[in-house]
Formats: C-alpha cells, structure tokens, sequence
C-alpha cells in the first residue's frame, strides 16, 4: 500500500512504531536489502529478516546495537532525529493476547520449503492473524484428481497495522505448481505468489484494503484452481493456532465417487492419526463434511478409499 509525506508525517507523531517504519520505507522507496546495505556502511549489521520483522510489528528493536540501528535508521531514511526512537518509548496499544501456536515445522513434511518461500515474502513467523471462522470446500474431479478449493476465512489481528495474509497450497504427487492458479473472490487481492515445482507448494499473499487494529476481524474469500496432479486420497489442514470454527466440505465428480470417507486428526505430522470417525457421502450432493468448533494446533483432515 503506497504512503505520501504527509501520510509518513502523521504516523511519525501518532505512532505505532512499525507503521512508522513502513511508511518511513514506502516514501523513500527503499526496499530492505538496500536499507541493510546502508546500515552496513555505518558499521551496523542487521538482518533483513529482522528489518521485515521491525516493520510488521512482529518485534520491537530493544537491545542496545537494535536501538543504535534505529538511530541510523533515521539517518537512511530521512527522518527528523529521534522521530522513529521515540515511539519506541511510547505507551502503545497491547496487543490482544494471541492463542496457543504450533511452528510450520510440526504440521508440514516440506517446512523447510514453505519457511524459505514465507523469508522471499519477507514475512515475519506470526503473520498478526489467528482464525475465528474459516468454511472451506475442496473439488475432486472426474480422474480422482483435486480440482481446487476455495476459502471464505473470518481472522483477528492481534496487533496493530496488519494488512495481508499468506495462503498456502500443496499439491498432490505430480501437482505442477506453475499451472496452479490463485483467486482473491472477496475482500482482497493477489499480491506476490511464490512457488516449488519440487515439492508442490504454492504461497500466495493476500492483500486487504485497510489496515487492522489488534483485536480487529476481516472477512476475505480466496481460492487456488489445481486439477494438475495425480490422484487424490486425503484432503489436510494445518493449524499454528487454536481457536475458531473450521468447516471443511469436499465435493467429488459423480463419475468419481469414493467407498469409504472417514475425518482424522493428527497432533503433529510424524504422530499417528486419531480422532476417526466415519463419514456418509450424501447420494444428490455427492459431499462429505466436518466441522470443528475450537480448533486447536495441529492438523484436521479427511481421507478417503477409492476402491
């Protein structure tokens, strides 16, 4: 979202820190790698995973070398002298108090990849968001292959200047991530995609139309079309927070239909799956459902057989 001066003047009187910070970049268009390189130059070293991190409000610079960084970081960048250090020493909002969490590491096989896709998008650890509702519907086709699905997701910041969520698609063995295409259906819109033929991975961003304030809701829709892959046995969702209603529907072509659909839950993804329970595929619809009321860290899902 693009900033003017007067947009940078307000936020350096009013505040928070990170807005501050980002405005401060977006004016000067200055991206991160050329920030770390001036900082350099004056013999100060930080990361430009820290820099994102700063700048998403994901931490705050409090350590001595961090605070002498955010002194030459006015000099960068133009800024009146102690304009971005005093809001480190202002009373700001709390942040609404964030749920339970579980890292990527426990939920997917392929963290590495999507950790590595999540650091290209210069995206902190914790995005600011948690779920309060997400209904999402899965398409299986005619080849038994997943056709696509799409999300209507209901989150809570919990901090201030939140803007964006990253979605992210894994395919089935033989997906082909470059032929994977992203939709933004309500209340955003597609901003970076990166992709890993190798493991099938999509990350997409989703951009909102304003930004949130801790304990503000955003009501968004999305969707990713696939159809790329081979045959499809199981449907999963990861989750890195507790919390929310989780409904998932998956619908299957009337050519394709399976013998057995069952849910599960797992804690982690190297954990034995549990919590089954069998499911009825309803004869007209051709669907199958579960609902989850408050979910906690770990992975949800339905599988199914096919013969």
């Amino acid at each position: 979202m693009g900033h003017t001066e007067a947009d940078l003047a307000q936020v350096l009187h009013t505040g928070p820190f990170h807005l501050a910070l980002r405005a401060a970049l977006s004016v000067r268009g200055l991206p991160l790698q050329r920030v770390q390189h001036h900082l350099a130059h004056r013999g100060i070293r930080v990361g430009v995973t820290s820099l994102s991190y700063w700048q998403q409000g994901a931490r705050r610079p409090q350590r001595p070398e961090s605070l002498r960084a955010v002194r030459a970081l006015e000099e960068v960048l133009d800024l009146p002298g102690n304009s971005l250090t005093r809001l480190l020493g202002a009373g700001e909002q709390p942040e609404v108090e964030r749920p339970p969490s579980r890292s990527y590491r426990s939920l997917l096989e392929v963290s590495d990849t999507v950790e590595a896709l999540l650091a290209d998008l210069e995206s902190p650890a914790d995005g600011g968001l948690h779920t309060v509702g997400h209904h999402e519907r899965v398409s299986i086709g005619a080849a038994r292959e997943l056709l696509g699905r799409d999300s209507r997701h209901v989150v809570r910041a919990h901090r201030d200047g939140v803007d964006r969520c990253l979605a992210i698609h894994h395919g089935d063995p033989g997906c082909d991530p470059a032929r994977v295409q992203v939709s933004a259906l309500e209340n955003c819109r597609t901003g970076r995609v990166r992709r890993d033929r190798e493991s099938a991975i999509v990350v997409a961003e989703l951009l909102f139309d304003t930004r949130l304030r801790a304990g503000e809701t955003y009501f968004f829709g999305y969707g990713f079309e696939d159809g790329t892959g081979g045959p499809s046995a199981e449907y999963v969702r990861g989750f890195t927070y507790a919390g929310g209603q989780y409904v998932l529907q998956v619908r299957f072509d009337e050519g394709a239909l399976p013998v057995r659909c069952r849910r599960f839950s797992q804690a982690t993804t190297g954990a034995p799956r549990g919590g089954r329970s069998e499911l009825t595929l309803s004869g007209r619809h051709r669907t199958v459902h579960l609902v989850e009321q408050g979910v906690r860290p770990g992975i949800l899902g339905i599988d199914w057989d096919w013969d």
